[in-house]
């Protein structure tokens, strides 16, 4: 959920004036000392610097980041999210968010923030019955939330691929995932939001915000269907319910997965690709996506993530999933494979099989990388295939000799379908007609290799948009970033050239918007970070 706050420290002062009524700030907070460990008795579970798993609850998944909280909370409510956050401000505490702890960058895991509100404990889903939609906690793992809803009702919710991913950040940053293509972003089919923030008088607040367009807190449930975590103050619970669902039943308010999938993964040895058998492959998958990505059409059926890895690696990858129930599903999986590999070795069929829906939701091929480790990635959305430029660039950088690094590559999702078929302006996500979503991105595990692979993904990412000035800048083949992969180099004249800021590439035309809903919702930047979107 990335609600976190290492921004100026100007913004947070300017709350503590706003917040007088609240709590005393008499200095600094990264000047003040550490709180006593002693702590008042909560309802819920609080850790400090004298608990047993204090040294773990500092890190997230990317280990590169450690974060120095001297309180660590994991209320079970609403309630008891704002019963928190009023105790954090009143110790005069720089707060944070966090949910599935998944960020990209150091949001939250850093030495500014002091105390991190953990919205794990709160994993219910269930159906409400007043809402007549589901209820999905902030804290809810997407694997729980497959499993949940498809077991007991039918039905599931098209959101992201990796299982331990929680519904928090995910969807407040409009996340996808391998049915996207046909059933939509998830934020599609958000119906409402809660969130508890700070308003301008200091006082904590409860709002929840729905999809209807007459209500007080409309653009709250806008700014949560992509303007990502830290913006907004903490996102506690989501209901899902999509638009053209009628009646009162659970089984019909959102889509129903296939029953089936068809499942490939096939392999090219690096041995046999050439440059320019690179560049054949990489023209041959974007070519295939130019033509193959209008909503409802039959090969929206399809999503693949093209993996290629740096030449150490040995080779390069390809999954696919197809939905088996749409017409000739298995000849659109046989008809996508020739098509990417056509005119260059072929390549090894590693697996090609039949799979129920729930058992392909558990395979490694389709959850994609879910790992804890380092990591750094860089993200860009692609209205058409890649340019010249661009693919002779990927192909240096996975042949680069200065890293042997089996996990480093271009990671290529399949976007476009009944994505493209929402109005820019209807969600806070505006990339609207991409056909691809990719990130350049650099996995390690040794605190040493830092610096060698951070260095490869920023010089692989800007080589392959040189003549834009280092990132995707929106045009006719590009089409900006996505904010759930947080990106600080955005903001970085070294790395991005362009004139436009990390939030013109994340938000482009929607970030007048945003910045009202920030200022109505988080007017003083309690929360805040690198990356937050700019009060007015």
């Amino acid at each position: 959920m990335s609600t976190t706050t290492t921004a100026s420290r100007r913004a947070f002062l300017g709350a503590g004036g706003a917040l007088a009524g609240v709590f005393a700030l008499s200095q600094s907070p990264s000047a003040q000392a550490a709180p006593s460990t002693t702590v008042a008795r909560t309802p819920y579970r609080v850790i400090t610097p004298g608990s047993e798993q204090y040294e773990d609850l500092l890190q997230g998944t990317n280990l590169r980041w450690k974060g120095a909280a001297q309180r660590i909370a994991f209320p079970r409510t609403s309630a008891e999210v704002a019963e928190e956050l009023r105790t954090v401000l009143a110790l005069g505490l720089r707060p944070s968010a966090r949910s599935g702890g998944h960020c990209y960058e150091n949001f939250v895991a850093n030495g500014d923030v002091q105390a991190v509100i953990d919205t794990s404990a709160m994993d219910q889903v269930r159906w409400d019955p007043e809402m007549k939609a589901f209820e999905i906690g902030a804290g809810a793992q997407l694997g729980l939330v497959y499993q949940l809803l498809y077991k007991q009702w039918g039905v599931y919710a098209p959101a992201g691929n990796c299982p331990t991913v929680a519904a928090g950040g995910h969807i407040a940053g409009g996340g996808y995932g391998s049915m996207n293509r046909r059933d939509g972003l998830v934020v599609d089919h958000l119906l409402a939001v809660e969130a508890v923030h700070v308003r301008t008088d200091g006082t904590v607040a409860i709002s929840r915000g729905t999809r209807d367009p007459r209500d007080p807190h409309h653009d709250l449930w806008w700014a949560y269907t992509g303007g990502g975590g830290g913006n907004f103050g903490i996102a506690t619970r989501y209901w899902l319910r999509s638009p053209a669902a009628s009646g009162d039943r659970p089984e019909k308010a959102l889509p129903a997965p296939p029953r089936h999938v068809w499942l490939s993964t096939v392999a090219w040895d690096w041995d046999s690709i050439d440059e320019a058998a690179f560049t054949r492959l990489l023209d041959n998958h974007g070519r295939w996506h130019e033509t193959h990505s209008a909503p409802g059409s039959p090969e929206a059926t399809l999503f693949a993530q093209l993996k290629t890895w740096h030449r150490s690696n040995g080779s390069i990858t390809m999954d696919t999933i197809v939905d088996a129930g749409a017409p000739d599903a298995s000849g659109i999986l046989e008809r996508y494979l020739a098509a990417v590999a056509d005119g260059i070795p072929a390549p090894k069929v590693l697996q090609y099989r039949l799979v129920p829906w729930l058992q392909a939701t558990q395979w490694s091929g389709f959850t994609g990388p879910d790992s804890t480790r380092r990591f750094k990635g860089k993200s860009a959305y692609l209205r058409r295939s890649y340019t010249p430029e661009a693919i002779a660039a990927a192909y240096r950088g996975l042949n680069d000799p200065s890293i042997s690094n089996p996990t480093a590559l271009l990671m290529i999702a399949s976007y476009g379908g009944a994505v493209n078929a929402v109005a820019p302006a209807a969600t806070a996500v505006p990339q609207r007609d991409s056909i691809i979503k990719f990130q350049v991105v650099s996995i390690w595990d040794n605190p040493e290799d830092d610096d060698a692979n951070v260095a490869w993904t920023r010089a692989t990412y800007r080589n392959m948009f040189a003549s834009t000035g280092g990132v995707p800048l929106p045009n006719a083949d590009a089409d900006g970033a996505f904010v759930n992969y947080a990106d600080v180099d955005l903001n970085d004249r070294a790395w991005n050239s362009s004139g436009q800021s990390s939030f013109e590439l994340y938000y482009k035309s929607n970030l007048p918007r945003l910045k009202r809903a920030r200022n109505t919702y988080d007017p003083k930047g309690v929360f805040s970070h690198a990356q937050s979107i700019p009060l007015a």
